[in-house]
């Protein structure tokens, strides 16, 4: 989409329904929003029928807009999910924390997830644990100085397969993904059912979790815990 300022689209796709919505980003009001029901018993991502979906409506909202969409944020619900637990320390370091020793904890952690993973793609990276000396902290303990410090880290994946016959499909309407997010993620945090569902994905996305590290770009970057973003490979 040109005028990307003013609207965020997503796309949720599982096994039971796919659902697509267009948002205006100054208030969130839904300006489009349709579902597709699929099967309530399905249990697997159906391709097909999400080409089918978007064919008819793609176009629908490039009219009302009068414009093109060329990003979507996506919301998958998989069963194929799966999480890797991951704990990496820095031993005899008697210094104190800053953003370059998490930094290095971090590549040091991705490396060895990349190595275990292989054919599987991250989706989200989520600090667990921040461990000082045995004293566990669940929020950045910046400048505190120690001997021993390590992380514990969840790695949220997904077969690379499914992302690339997503992108396969929408790069026939000359769409590309702008996010991915796991549904499963999202709805911890949908206790009050007042939440608007898509807000939630979009405040996710925008660092709403101060422990998610972002990954765009061969880059990780936080926009949670840190003021601003910080580039771990940069």
């Amino acid at each position: 989409m040109r005028d990307d300022l003013n609207y965020e689209v997503f796309l949720f796709f599982g096994p039971e329904k796919i659902i697509l919505s267009v948002n205006r980003k100054t208030d969130f009001v839904s300006v489009f929003k349709k579902e597709f029901f699929i099967d309530e018993k399905s249990t697997h991502l159906d391709f097909e029928k999400l080409n089918f979906f978007l064919n008819e409506n793609i176009f629908k909202i490039e009219k009302i807009l009068d414009n093109f969409i060329e990003k979507i944020n996506l919301i998958i619900k998989s069963s194929d999910f799966f999480n890797l637990q991951l704990s990496i320390k820095k031993h005899d370091y008697n210094k104190k924390i800053n953003l370059n020793t998490i930094s290095s904890l971090l590549k040091d952690a991705k490396y060895h997830c990349n190595n275990t993973i292989q054919k599987n793609k991250i989706i989200h990276i989520l600090i667990d644990n921040y461990i000082i000396d045995n004293h566990t902290y669940t929020e950045v303990p910046l400048n505190q100085k120690c001997e021993n410090f390590s992380l514990d880290i969840s790695f949220v994946c997904i077969p690379e397969v499914i992302v690339r016959k997503i992108e396969g499909i929408l790069k026939t309407y000359q769409i590309t993904l702008n996010n991915i997010v796991s549904s499963s993620y999202i709805e911890g945090y949908l206790k009050d059912e007042s939440v608007n569902y898509f807000h939630m994905v979009s405040k996710i996305i925008d660092g709403y979790n101060k422990n998610e590290i972002k990954l765009t770009n061969k880059t990780l970057k936080n926009k949670g815990f840190f003021e601003k973003f910080f580039d771990l490979f940069g």
